[in-house]
């Protein structure tokens, strides 16, 4: 190889020294700016189930409001309501629900939340105290066994106000996305 006499290489050189065994050389690796991945996004008319578990993947309370807030629905409005809202009573007995899921591909032979959330007013006290328990109960297994299971579950978590142990999601992130919320004063 030819001598130099500055001590350094050209690019083309050194990557023929390094091919010919002259030894590693020290390279230095310029500092990757933090890039923000955007937001994943959701078929239209998404089930609760697929906007809370995208909700869970996000790792900033920004980027949680931001889902919240473009997967906006009646549906889902309902659901933390009765969940993160204290004045919210729940009707239906805590604990397991004895019902059959419905176990048939989903979009094929279901019902969801988006068209069942008008009828979850007869589970919570003050919204249809008129129904006997044993009626409101076989109501509650009827609306579980015709949604898909994943919204099965969510409905079952929520009526223990349980959904923050299976989901990401508190209710500071739930009032951050919907200011507009009232909270209390519900039952």
């Amino acid at each position: 190889m030819a001598q130099m006499t500055s001590g350094v290489l050209s690019q083309e050189e050194e990557g023929d020294a390094n091919y010919m065994g002259s030894g590693p050389t020290k390279k230095t690796r310029a500092k990757k700016a933090k890039v923000s991945k955007p937001v994943e996004k959701l078929p239209p008319n998404p089930f609760i189930s697929e906007v809370l578990e995208l909700v869970s993947k996000q790792r900033s309370v920004a980027k949680k409001v931001e889902v919240l807030e473009e997967y906006r629905n009646d549906a889902l409005t309902a659901i933390l309501i009765w969940n993160f809202d204290e004045t919210c009573i729940s009707m239906v007995p805590e604990g397991d629900v004895p019902y059959e899921k419905n176990d048939v591909p989903a979009g094929t032979d279901h019902t969801s939340l988006r068209k069942e959330w008008k009828n979850l007013y007869h589970f919570i006290k003050g919204g249809n105290d008129t129904l006997s328990s044993v009626r409101r109960e076989t109501m509650f297994i009827q609306i579980l066994e015709g949604l898909h299971p994943e919204e099965a579950d969510i409905l079952c978590l929520v009526k223990d106000g349980l959904l923050a142990s299976k989901y990401k999601i508190t209710r500071g992130v739930v009032e951050t996305a919907y200011p507009d919320i009232e909270w209390g004063g519900r039952s």
